[in-house]
């Protein structure tokens, strides 16, 4: 075990796998509210993100929104939003999770076309930010601290 590694066993971090796609993004499963999803980690994404039509699959109360979204090329995009989710990423929870739900049609699009997979949302540094995150890049590994009880 390297020595970062074990520093990190020992603050209590959890060593999560994540996938390198096609676009080079890196990709991990999560569930949301018991069920599974497929999710691209972006640090640039200030919030985690669940496709607008996926509402019901991930049992989500949705509730309007004032905000818009943007990003991957998508500009002024109606959301709306689902709070106290519970999210796991391997064995590392959380309960408090806050949703933006939006149109993600845009970002599988692009996916599909490099011969990736299709995503049920975006894990972003809202939850990096709550697992005080580390991501070995090299590895493709995602460490996030346990929660104390």
């Amino acid at each position: 075990m390297k020595r970062i590694e074990k520093i990190l066993k020992k603050q209590k971090y959890i060593k999560i796998k994540l996938k390198k796609t096609t676009t080079n993004h890196l990709e991990l499963k999560a569930k949301i509210n018991g069920v599974k999803g497929r999710f691209i980690l972006d640090t640039g994404a200030s919030n985690s993100c669940v496709g607008l039509d996926l509402v019901d699959y991930f049992k989500l109360d949705a509730q309007e929104s004032d905000t818009k979204a943007a990003g991957a090329g998508a500009t002024d995009m109606e959301t709306q939003q689902s709070e106290n989710n519970a999210l796991k990423i391997h064995i590392w929870k959380t309960r408090k999770c806050h949703l933006v739900l939006f149109d993600l049609s845009h970002v599988n699009t692009a996916l599909t076309q490099h011969n990736a997979k299709e995503v049920h949302g975006i894990i972003g540094a809202d939850i990096l930010q709550k697992g005080k995150a580390f991501i070995d890049y090299h590895k493709k590994v995602l460490y996030l601290r346990k929660a104390k009880k």
